[in-house]
């Protein structure tokens, strides 16, 4: 109990430091960000970490440790979380994946020595995904604000409550003595940044605008997660789909041709249009010299249908 109390009065203050940080901090547009300026600087000081430290190790870690290796160290990793899924599922109510859960821990601690194999799975013991955020959730506390964590990254308001019950029940923070306490973190954060190696590749190829990618992407898998897959409709948590603009105008200063020049638009751009249904042809080159036949009689006009072709010029037409 005595260890428990120390643990808790160290994270207090970090917790009301954060809370003032964040009621100072100007809010925003964005109902799901409001605290966007600190989470973007947090974001910043993360990333400058992660290009400093994290990655680079990761990267060494990847190159000198075979695939089978590091397998095992993630299946190992992975048993011990199991605690905390069983736990969660418990809070929750599930009581068969609580118990299946169960099951895993005692087979591949035994059977899969220690968790680095994975018997359990093998034997048809399906691997579950929970923590207290989710349990929070689940018994109907909203997720809150957006919020970037320092070294933890993206997070809420709920989840961040949930990863300090998270952190108290995960049974590598009761390991003794200390440095062996700090070697199994280390290698846990390494392990897993070393997973996320091609991920955040992707993320950076890809995204626009990696902090806004990586908070909807993050928001959204959190409320799949919360319910379990199927998730109620909600157009607010949505995030906004940003299209790169097409270019309007060819290198050459045309405009392309409309796929669709036949279609209606309220709001025509400036250009140039040009009648070439048969009247308006026989209206301006009478006669049947040059090929033009005479203009139909209106009720045949009526029963045509109209054909117009946009034709579009450098310059609007004046």
């Amino acid at each position: 109990m005595t260890l428990i109390a120390a643990r808790w009065r160290a994270l207090i203050p970090g917790i009301l430091i954060c809370a003032g940080l964040l009621g100072g901090c100007a809010s925003t547009g964005n109902p799901r960000d409001p605290f966007e300026p600190l989470n973007r600087g947090i974001y910043q000081f993360n990333d400058g970490v992660d290009n400093v430290l994290l990655k680079p190790a990761a990267e060494v870690y990847r190159g000198v440790l075979p695939e089978f290796v590091r397998t095992g160290v993630s299946n190992f990793y992975a048993n011990i979380n199991d605690v905390v899924i069983a736990l969660n599922n418990l809070l929750q109510g599930k009581f068969l994946n609580a118990a299946s859960d169960v099951g895993r821990i005692v087979v591949n601690t035994t059977a899969g020595l220690l968790g680095v194999f994975d018997v359990a799975t093998q034997i048809g013991l399906e691997k579950h995904d929970e923590d207290f955020g989710q349990t929070l959730g689940y018994w109907g506390m909203g997720a809150g604000p957006y919020l970037v964590l320092p070294f933890l990254g993206p997070s809420s308001v709920r989840d961040a409550i949930g990863k300090v019950v998270d952190f108290a029940t995960d049974p590598v923070t009761y390991v003794d003595p200390t440095r062996d306490r700090n070697v199994l973190w280390g290698v846990r954060f390494v392990n897993r940044r070393a997973e996320l190696l091609e991920t955040s590749k992707i993320l950076e190829a890809a995204a626009l605008d990696p902090y806004e990618f990586l908070r909807d992407a993050y928001l959204q898998r959190r409320r799949n997660l919360v319910h379990d897959g199927s998730p109620p409709p909600d157009k607010d948590d949505e995030p906004e789909i940003k299209i790169k603009p097409r270019g309007e105008e060819r290198r050459d200063g045309s405009f392309p041709v409309s796929a669709d020049a036949g279609a209606p638009v309220d709001h025509p751009p400036a250009g140039r249009y040009v009648d070439t249904t048969p009247a308006r042809e026989a209206s301006e080159h009478p006669g049947t010299a040059d090929g033009y036949q005479a203009a139909p009689r209106v009720d045949a006009m009526q029963e045509q249908q109209r054909r117009v072709v946009r034709v579009w010029t450098s310059t609007p037409a004046r």
